[in-house]
């Protein structure tokens, strides 16, 4: 019979940066940044190679799918923490909701401020007159013949 001993399957299903990058979708480039903003742990081998698990694929993964809706690095840290505290889902904990509740209240906030300023583009298009934009167009093209 065939056995492994704890380190051994730990070892075993370790994986290099390459691999999670592939498995996460992403970079290593990408993955060394949000090591070095505190967002993704790591274990390190005895002669100093990152080790990563299935664990570090789900984390890089929310990372990047609330990346995906808007949300910023900085954003993402309640997430991140929520994870590492041993929650299944990283919108588990009070804070992740909160940052939720903050980010749909700032986009509340620039969909007003984009619809004004689509109405006060849509107004300005309004006053224009056709024959003035004809004029513009004609000199346009003489313009060019120069």
């Amino acid at each position: 019979m065939f056995s492994l001993e704890s380190s051994e399957v730990q070892q075993a299903m370790a994986m290099r940066i390459q691999e999670l990058a592939v498995r996460a979708g992403t970079t290593t480039r990408t993955l060394r940044y949000y090591e070095a903003q505190g967002l993704l742990p790591v274990d390190r081998t005895a002669n100093g190679y990152r080790r990563y698990d299935e664990f570090h694929v789900r984390l890089v993964r929310e990372i990047r799918s609330l990346q995906a809706i808007g949300f910023s690095l900085e954003e993402v840290r309640p997430f991140v923490e929520c994870l590492l505290t041993g929650h299944e889902s990283g919108d588990e904990c009070p804070a992740s909701v909160d940052a939720y509740r903050s980010k749909v209240a700032f986009l509340d906030e620039r969909i007003g401020q984009l619809q004004e300023a689509r109405a006060r583009l849509t107004g300005r298009l309004a006053e224009i007159d056709e024959p003035h934009c004809e004029m513009l167009a004609g000199r346009q093209r003489s313009d060019l013949g120069k």
